[in-house]
């Protein structure tokens, strides 16, 4: 059964960090293409960064509005997803899911009938 479960979330100032975590279970999330989403309140969900492992060599690719702030990565003995955030701005503010591929690559993908397996989402609150 593939299960994704975030934490990390929090409250901080405009300017601060903080590191998302998603342990995945059930399947490998090196063979799949990882990706991290944010809804904010009355918006519609949004994709914020993706990440595979295609023939040993890792690629991301991130939305223009987190690019040089955000950084996503995995650690594959633990079979989790992280998202690093700096500099973080009140326009961060949602909640932020974590989703799993059915495929290996991301190349393209970033919407969200892209991705089969979700979180349940951990809240990332940014104050000014």
């Amino acid at each position: 059964q593939v299960q994704l479960v975030e934490s990390g979330g929090g409250s901080v100032q405009a300017g601060g960090s903080l590191r998302l975590s998603c342990a995945a279970s059930g399947f490998a999330a090196r063979s799949s293409c990882m990706a991290w989403f944010r809804q904010a309140p009355g918006d519609e969900r949004e994709w914020v960064a993706t990440i595979d492992i295609i023939a040993y060599i890792t690629s991301t690719r991130y939305a223009d509005s987190v690019k040089g702030r955000f950084t996503i990565s995995q650690d594959n003995a633990k079979n989790t997803l992280y998202l690093d955030m700096n500099n973080l701005k009140p326009g961060d503010t949602a909640m932020y899911y974590c989703a799993a591929a059915r495929w290996s690559s991301c190349s393209g993908r970033r919407s969200q009938s892209d991705f089969s397996y979700w979180g349940q989402g951990t809240q990332v609150t940014v104050s000014s």
